[in-house]
């Protein structure tokens, strides 16, 4: 049993930009353990920090295709391409779906839960789910 919940737009912290996290230690990889049971508890396939009470720079998410657990630390997206419009939800808004245009290309970088920089490149159904989860960040 997951020891966290998800949050409820309006609720805070959804509606802040959320804090980075400085120090990448047993904690952080602590919370995206919890994140993920949160994230498949509610059948979800990403999470944010403030979906959980957190407000902090922290998404979890599960890579589509090959079902890849992937954890970013203070993420960014450095480079988009494309568009497309398509229906979206969200575990803080349950059965609430509305059309969304997302980049259909990213790079991305960050750091992992143990704090090693990852850096990749993100197609398709990964990078509306990242683009999504930097949103809940970003307020």
């Amino acid at each position: 049993m997951a020891s966290k919940d998800v949050i409820l737009y309006p609720d805070a912290p959804l509606t802040k930009r959320a804090a980075p996290i400085k120090n990448v230690g047993p904690e952080v990889a602590k919370l995206a353990a919890e994140m993920f049971e949160v994230m498949d508890a509610h059948d979800g396939c990403g999470l944010a920090g403030p979906q959980v009470g957190v407000s902090k720079r922290i998404v979890v998410l599960r890579e589509p295709e090959n079902q890849v657990n992937i954890c970013l630390v203070n993420p960014e997206i450095i480079e988009t391409e494309g568009q497309e419009f398509l229906e979206e939800g969200c575990l803080s808004l349950p059965q609430v779906f509305a059309m969304v245009a997302r980049y259909t290309r990213l790079r991305v970088r960050g750091v992992n839960e143990h704090g090693k920089p990852v850096e990749f490149e993100a197609t398709g159904m990964l990078a509306r789910i990242i683009q999504h989860e930097v949103d809940h960040l970003n307020g």
